[in-house]
């Protein structure tokens, strides 16, 4: 039975291997609940922002709004259509495919993550072929589009896997989290004639801001950009599509 009132919540593609599902909440909750177990290490961030890397349980709530935004947000012009990978029934990631214009432009962009107890296992190659799949075939596109830090080798391993072409490369901002430092006590206080006895407040007293906080910098790091086309991904997977879209 389809969806009375959005349709994108039937859309499905299959692989031999993997399942990709429009997020609704329940699987939306468990992304969440994965990456709060952990991405990537924790000397290496993968993303232009640094999501990833907040606390519990501001990284579920964030997650979570996240992927309400993309559905609030989709227009036929521009949209973000982010899925979940499954295998064997059990969330493990998600991919998405980012357009804007895209009646005019015809192009998507990919980008996805993985768990990290789910990392390693080919499953990153065989989801981008399903996510080329649903933009190619799916939606009518002419043109896809990925990138990744220079640095990202299992991304850019995936991506130099599938036929893609090089488009040169491009330097991009990013805020990342130093490691956390101690700030010194501040100076105590001096006392003047008649304090003589007086306790000082909490905040003032010699430690009181003596705690562990996180800092952020910016930096610029070279981004690796690719493209390709409906008849690019080499790899031969048989690939079925289930969408109550037009």
């Amino acid at each position: 039975m389809t969806h009375p009132v959005w349709p994108l919540f039937d859309l499905q593609v299959r692989t031999p291997r993997l399942e990709l599902r429009y997020i609704d909440d329940e699987m939306a909750t468990e992304l969440a609940l994965l990456a709060a177990k952990g991405i990537h290490p924790p000397d290496f961030m993968p993303f232009a922002m640094p999501w990833s890397e907040e606390p519990s349980p501001l990284l579920e709530r964030n997650t979570m709004q996240f992927y309400w935004r993309c559905r609030a947000e989709l227009s036929p012009a521009k949209w973000t259509i982010e899925l979940a990978v499954l295998v064997e029934g059990a969330v493990v990631g998600t991919t998405g495919l980012i357009t804007h214009d895209f009646r005019v432009l015809r192009t998507f962009e990919t980008g996805s993550w993985l768990g990290r107890e789910h990392q390693g296992a080919g499953i990153g190659k065989e989801m981008r072929i399903a996510t080329l799949h649903l933009g190619f075939l799916g939606f009518g596109a002419q043109r896809a589009t990925t990138s990744a830090w220079e640095d990202n080798g299992p991304s850019l391993g995936v991506t130099n896997s599938l036929g893609y072409v090089a488009n040169g490369h491009r330097v991009q901002r990013t805020t990342l989290r130093d490691d956390a430092r101690r700030l010194p006590d501040p100076p105590a206080p001096r006392r003047h004639h008649g304090e003589r006895g007086r306790r000082l407040p909490r905040a003032a007293r010699p430690g009181a801001h003596r705690r562990l906080t996180p800092s952020t910098s910016v930096h610029s790091r070279s981004v690796a950009v690719h493209s390709c086309t409906g008849a690019a991904p080499r790899a031969r997977h048989s690939v079925s599509r289930r969408a109550g879209t037009r």
